[in-house]
């Protein structure tokens, strides 16, 4: 490809303007040198005839022979330049079936700031944003993969062990299957609504919401956990909170895993606190919760599926990590923002969406 592509350029550019060129000064030389010349003959009365062939055919020999050397010197000049500006091009050929096979290392060699250095650049954010998916997905398939091991393994173990009557039929072993079972329908319906999540931008039905009543509706959900564990919540709720063009379905779902995670890791006797600031273009809500907060080198990881700040905790107590996913997308999909801040005592999750 880059050798004919090449091999065009030189002669779309260089074999038209030389020729151009060479006809020009051909019939500059023919029309003005020679009528010159015939006339200094004529004022010195010097037959023209055979000297003014002579200088004719010198002047074109000379002529063709400056035409050759200028478009050989010409075709090696623009061959290594033009071979130059088109080096990102080749690369790109070859990474490209480097990238078809799986291979998202290598990137293209930058060397301008003209039209194709750009192209150079977007070719390789391209390649960084594909090398980034392809990390997910393999993240994504051992972290789904590793979520499923530890009950199918439980399950295996009880089954076994019953089968072997090793361990009796009891209603606590059912249980515990079914406690097992459950864990497994818990992960694949939050896969579920993280897959949900992904498409959400173009599943979208917006609607005029009030966000405080998004936030009261949750917390009404919520009242008797929030009891059970004699949790205080505080609402600060502004007269001018504001209304925002959502679909109510996927608000509710990230405000409520937003609580849901309040109420899991606030500890016995805490408090809960739950703002919204409503801004110009925005309106922003806040919940926060005391207890242990999260190390500041894992805050900007707290939305990436599958992470728990808390790597200690069991799957039951910390869930599998696709909470906080599950709203970055679906606040994101809307065109918001979240963030997450902790300290020592507290930690203040939020997002924010345009009005």
């Amino acid at each position: 490809m880059k050798q004919r592509l090449l091999w065009k350029l030189l002669l779309l550019n260089i074999v038209p303007v030389i020729a151009i060129i060479i006809l020009v000064v051909w019939l500059a030389i023919d029309q003005l040198a020679a009528g010159y010349f015939m006339a200094l003959m004529d004022k010195y009365e010097v037959s023209p005839d055979d000297i003014h062939q002579m200088f004719l055919t010198a002047v074109h020999r000379y002529l063709l022979w400056a035409t050759i050397a200028a478009l050989g010197l010409a075709f090696i000049i623009s061959y290594f330049l033009m071979r130059r500006i088109l080096q990102p091009l080749s690369q790109m050929s070859v990474i490209t079936r480097e990238v078809a096979k799986g291979n998202f290392s290598a990137r293209v060699e930058v060397i301008s700031k003209d039209e194709v250095g750009q192209l150079g650049i977007a070719f390789n954010r391209m390649a960084d944003s594909l090398a980034k998916v392809e990390q997910l997905r393999k993240t994504m398939v051992a972290d789904v993969a590793h979520e499923l091991r530890t009950p199918l393994t439980n399950l295996r173990g009880y089954l076994e062990a019953l089968n072997d009557k090793v361990l009796p039929p009891a209603p606590e072993t059912f249980e515990m299957l079914q406690q097992e079972i459950m864990r497994l329908v818990s992960l694949v319906e939050n896969l579920q609504q993280l897959a949900k999540a992904d498409a959400a931008r173009a599943f979208l039905k917006r609607e005029k919401l009030s966000l405080a009543e998004v936030v009261e509706q949750m917390l009404t959900l919520y009242q008797p956990h929030f009891q059970e564990k004699n949790i205080t919540v505080e609402k600060i709720v502004p007269p001018d909170a504001g209304f925002v063009m959502a679909d109510r379905d996927k608000l509710l779902q990230a405000v409520r895993n937003l609580v849901e995670n309040a109420w899991k890791y606030t500890p016995q006797n805490g408090r809960v606190t739950i703002s919204i600031q409503p801004t110009k273009d925005t309106v922003k809500v806040v919940i926060s919760n005391n207890g242990l907060g999260i190390p500041e080198n894992d805050l900007p990881f707290i939305f990436e599926r599958f992470f728990r700040a808390d790597r200690s905790r069991s799957r039951d107590a910390g869930g599998a990590g696709i909470g906080l996913a599950i709203v970055k997308e679906l606040i994101e999909a809307h065109g918001g923002h979240v963030g997450a801040e902790s300290d020592g005592n507290e930690t203040r999750i939020w997002f924010s969406l345009p009005t």
